[in-house]
C-alpha cells in the first residue's frame, strides 16, 4: 500500500536516492532541505532536478531547527513515515565547529522528533553513522557494542541522536529505527568524501592527501545498498530498533587508491599526512541482525562499486568540461 513518507535532506546524496526509490514504488514523497553552504547548492539542485518532474513529490526548502518551515512542510498532509536523514556531516569538521554540529544534529532531532510526534507519525527512521563506535577494537561493530566513547563531535552528536530516538519510542511508543550507515559511496557522493575526491583529483592530475600510513580501513558501503536497508527498515520490528547499514568488509586506504587508478586508468600522486584529529583505524559493520530483521542483503562489493562511481564521474565531467572543450577521457 502506498505511503506518505517526509524525508529531511531530500537533495543531499543518500536523500535523493531513497526519494527517487520511494517514488518508484508508488510512494509519495514530502523532501525536506535547507542547501546548507558545506557545498554548492548547485549540486544539491542537480540532485532535485528528476524528483522535481515527479508528480509524487513536493518539496520545501527550510531547516530542521526553523519551526515554520517543519510547519510549511507538506502543507499538512498525514505523515505515515518520516526518514531523517539532514545533518551536518564529517568527522574533521566537526572538531573545527562542534557548536555548529551539535545545534543542527542535536537541536534539528529534537524538532524533527517534536515535528513527529505532534503529526502521529506511525514509523521514524533515523540516519546515524558508523562513527558512534569510536577507536572499537573489536571487529565486526555489533549494534550490541559499548558506544558511549565517541572520539569526534560529529559521532557524539550521532550518539546523541540515537538516545533522543530511544527516549522518544519510550514516552510515546513511537516506533523508531536508528541506522549506523558505514561510509556510503556512489552517485552523487559528497564531493570532499574520499572516493570523490580522490577521483576528481586523478583525473586532474594533482596529490591526494592521504591522512597515516595508508593502512586505515574503512566498510565503505555503495549506494543502492544503502537504500534497500532503508526501505527495508519500514518494515522493521516494533519499537526501538537499530541497524548497521554495511558491506560487511573492509578495504584499506592503500588498497583503495589502487582500485580508484584502475578504474580511472590513471596513476595517482600521493602526498601522506599525520592522522586527522577523529579519525578512526578502522569500521567494519556486524549486519547479521539487518539481515535477520529488515532483510538487509548488500550486493554491490568495492570493486564493482568503485567502477560504477568513476563511470558516473565520468559522465558528469564529460558533460561538464565538454562546454568549456576539454574532457576526462
Amino acid at each position: 500500500m502506498p505511503r506518505t513518507v517526509f524525508v529531511t535532506g531530500a537533495a543531499g546524496f543518500i536523500g535523493s536516492h531513497v526519494s527517487e526509490t520511494l517514488l518508484s514504488r508508488g510512494d509519495r514523497v514530502h523532501g525536506l532541505d535547507n542547501f546548507d553552504p558545506f557545498y554548492a547548492r548547485s549540486v544539491k539542485e542537480r540532485n532535485l532536478e528528476g524528483l522535481l518532474r515527479e508528480p509524487g513529490f513536493t518539496f520545501t526548502e527550510g531547516d530542521i531547527r526553523d519551526a515554520p518551515a517543519l510547519a510549511r512542510w507538506g502543507g499538512g498532509a498525514r505523515a505515515d513515515v518520516l526518514i531523517h536523514l539532514a545533518a551536518k556531516a564529517g568527522v574533521r569538521p566537526s572538531v573545527a565547529d562542534p557548536a555548529g554540529y551539535a545545534d543542527v544534529n542535536v537541536h534539528g532531532t529534537i524538532r524533527v522528533l517534536e515535528w513527529a510526534r505532534e503529526r502521529g507519525v506511525r514509523r521514524v527512521l533515523f540516519a546515524s553513522s558508523s562513527s558512534v563506535y569510536g577507536g572499537n577494537e573489536k571487529v565486526p561493530f555489533s549494534e550490541d557494542d559499548f558506544v558511549d566513547r565517541p572520539v569526534s563531535p560529529y559521532a557524539a552528536t550521532k550518539k546523541a541522536g540515537e538516545l533522543l530516538c530511544h527516549t522518544y519510542c519510550h514516552l510515546y511508543a513511537m516506533n523508531i529505527v536508528s541506522l549506523r550507515f558505514f561510509t556510503v559511496y556512489g552517485p552523487r557522493q559528497r564531493p570532499e568524501m574520499a572516493i570523490h575526491k580522490f577521483t576528481r583529483r586523478i583525473f586532474e592530475g594533482k596529490e591526494i592527501e592521504l591522512y597515516g600510513d595508508g593502512s586505515a580501513r574503512r566498510d565503505y558501503t555503495y549506494i543502492d545498498d544503502i537504500v534497500s536497508g532503508v526501505l527495508g527498515a519500514l518494515s522493521a520490528p516494533a519499537g526501538y530498533r537499530v541497524y548497521n547499514l554495511g558491506e560487511s568488509g573492509t578495504i584499506s586506504l592503500t588498497d583503495l587508491v589502487g582500485l580508484l587508478e584502475r578504474a580511472c586508468g590513471r596513476s595517482a600522486k600521493r602526498r601522506h599526512l599525520p592522522p586527522q584529529q577523529g579519525d578512526v583505524p578502522v569500521t567494519f559493520a556486524d549486519v547479521s541482525r539487518a539481515r535477520a530483521e529488515i532483510g538487509y542483503d548488500p550486493r554491490v562489493s568495492i570493486e564493482k562499486g568503485v567502477g560504477r562511481f568513476v563511470e558516473w564521474y565520468r559522465e558528469q565531467a564529460d558533460g561538464l568540461e565538454s562546454r568549456e572543450g576539454r574532457g576526462v577521457r
